[in-house]
């Protein structure tokens, strides 16, 4: 699946490569936090020591900042895993992928909070999704 990346995008990321000094191509907005993917090998690189990295985006930015693993596709334990970094601290009990469709099983309260207010949270997580594991629709039970 192509990405389009927009030029807020582009800077976040030439900021994100000379602050780490780690490229990355895949960045995005998720519940006003912006959300860097780098390879698994690289994160804790990319955190920095005690965090560095991370708190100085976080202030040059002034927006939350959050570094997670890029997903691998085989398994559908490697999309979980990466859908729990990205939502979290919001927990959920487990997905099921059904052709180009996922369902994410959650409780009550965490459902509330994975949809969000007039259903923005679903919509920037189905953009994510489709953007990475090309999945077209989600359904949060």
């Amino acid at each position: 699946m192509a990405e389009v990346i927009d030029m807020q995008m582009m800077r976040y990321i030439n900021l994100f490569s000379k602050t780490t000094r780690i490229q990355t191509t895949k960045v995005f907005v998720y519940n006003n936090q912006i959300i860097f993917v780098v390879p698994k090998s690289k994160v804790s690189v990319a955190i920095g020591r005690d965090a560095v990295n991370a708190k100085k985006l976080n202030e040059i930015l002034r927006k939350k900042i959050k570094i997670v693993a890029m997903p691998t596709v085989e398994n559908n334990e490697g999309i979980e895993k990466f859908i729990k970094d990205v939502v979290a601290p919001v927990e959920f009990n487990g997905i099921e992928i059904r052709g180009d469709s996922l369902v994410l099983n959650a409780g009550r309260q965490s459902k509330a909070a994975l949809i969000g207010r007039g259903r923005q949270r679903e919509k920037e997580l189905t953009d994510v999704l489709k953007n990475f594991f090309g999945i077209a629709k989600l359904r949060i039970a």
